[in-house]
């Protein structure tokens, strides 16, 4: 039986005000409060709302047959609460359906996994808390930023307990395997490994409305038998979307929700199931191993992190801001580790980008990177006098090691404390 796995990605930055040189020092709130509830509230009435409430009819109407996953940034999720916390309710509308699920994916919507394994992990758990506190999920399928994933990253999610990690089907790591599979990785076999089926997702990401298109117009029934036909072997094909493709890449007007709601009709008739993410990884059996030596990502053509860090001016901005990682992390100012968490959004190193940058607020890739550098001198300012730079890394390491240790053995011990609370209970 075939199967489609649908994952609808959402994120959104916070966005900067135009910090001066002259700042530097003297203010210390970076955020354009006004511009950022403007563009939640947009992203919310034009995409998000109208998306999530068309896949509460979608599993009413196919009696919950169809399933699907949610990628929500622990940043969005905050400003969710604070600026559109109907968002937050309907999230929690379709938790409590048990047909989504809610993957995980670094809080701050970041490069650490590539930059700070430290970091990665702490994103991580703070996403896990955040989903559990609001959902009550408890998620088992990670989604690293821009599907970053290799072989190191799967080997650091394997460690830490999660049994699947999502990533690109790109050709230059599959050569003539189909994205249609579940994979192993390489390094931690225990480890299952999904991968997107590019051509299917991005024909409605951005061919959907597109008259020069070969299979424009595109409707539901057409979708359903172009998977239907597929080879009988390839069990899923993952289809995996940033959530503004709905009402904003394509506008409502083009009939893209239409089409979503019809799509399990048409799919159940020619008896394709839906599944999650999670099972997917429990109900089709592993095909083979992939190997992802580099980083990969679903950006740009060559499917890398080159939009990121492809420049001086992004590598520059990276450098400086990871090296302060330890300093910040023993820290015990609430607004300092905030500001760290935000600091570390990609969207700001992508408007550094020398490529055209759709939605950027700058006028060139240079202002993005002086406005983002003048705000990052003063957070390094502020971690400075908390943790002078003549205090050494690796005197840092230590003192965070056993931090760390401390933390787990509290664990440990309050764990113990639970099971013994439970015996004398029996």
């Amino acid at each position: 039986m075939k199967n489609i796995s649908f994952c609808f990605q959402m994120h959104a930055p916070y966005v900067l005000k135009r910090y001066r040189f002259f700042d530097i020092g003297q203010d210390h709130y970076y955020y354009d409060d006004m511009q950022t509830e403007d563009n939640i509230s947009w992203l919310v009435q034009t995409s998000y709302l109208p998306l999530c409430r068309t896949l509460a009819d979608m599993i009413r109407m196919s009696h919950q047959k169809f399933h699907c996953a949610l990628s929500v940034s622990g940043l969005l999720i905050d400003m969710f609460q604070q600026y559109a916390p109907e968002m937050i309710d309907c999230l929690k509308e379709l938790a409590a359906t048990k047909c989504v699920e809610f993957v995980l994916t670094p809080y701050a919507h970041s490069l650490a996994a590539e930059y700070n394994k430290a970091d990665f992990e702490a994103q991580l758990k703070q996403h896990a808390q955040q989903l559990n506190n609001l959902f009550s999920v408890k998620p088992t399928t990670v989604w690293n930023t821009e599907l970053l994933y290799s072989d190191e990253i799967g080997e650091t999610v394997n460690q830490m307990g999660y049994k699947t990690i999502m990533t690109e089907g790109a050709k230059h790591i599959l050569s003539w395997k189909s994205p249609n599979y579940v994979y192993n990785s390489a390094l931690s076999p225990k480890l299952k490994v999904l991968l997107r089926n590019n051509q299917l997702s991005d024909e409605l990401a951005f061919h959907f409305s597109d008259p020069a298109w070969k299979n424009y117009p595109m409707d539901a029934e057409r979708y359903a038998m172009q998977i239907s036909q597929l080879p009988n072997e390839e069990e899923v094909v993952n289809i995996w979307l940033g959530a503004e493709t709905f009402g904003i890449r394509q506008n409502a007007q083009t009939g893209i929700f239409d089409f979503l709601k019809a799509l399990p009709f048409y799919a159940l008739e020619r008896e394709i199931g839906f599944l999650t993410p999670a099972e997917v990884s429990k109900k089709i059996a592993v095909s083979g191993t992939v190997s992802v030596p580099y980083a990969l990502t679903w950006t740009g053509e060559a499917k890398d992190l080159a939009a990121y860090n492809g420049n001086d001016l992004q590598q520059e901005a990276l450098n400086k801001l990871y090296a302060v990682s330890e300093r910040v992390h023993l820290c015990q100012d609430k607004r300092l580790k905030a500001d760290w968490l935000v600091l570390q959004d990609i969207t700001y190193l992508h408007y550094m980008s020398h490529q055209h940058v759709e939605g950027s607020p700058y006028e060139s890739p240079y202002d993005a990177f002086i406005n983002y550098m003048n705000i990052l001198s003063d957070f390094l300012q502020l971690v400075d006098e908390q943790y002078p730079t003549t205090i050494e890394n690796e005197e840092l390491n230590e003192l965070l090691t056993t931090i760390n240790n401390q933390e787990k053995e509290i664990a440990e011990l309050e764990e113990e404390i639970k099971k013994l609370r439970k015996r004398k209970q029996q």
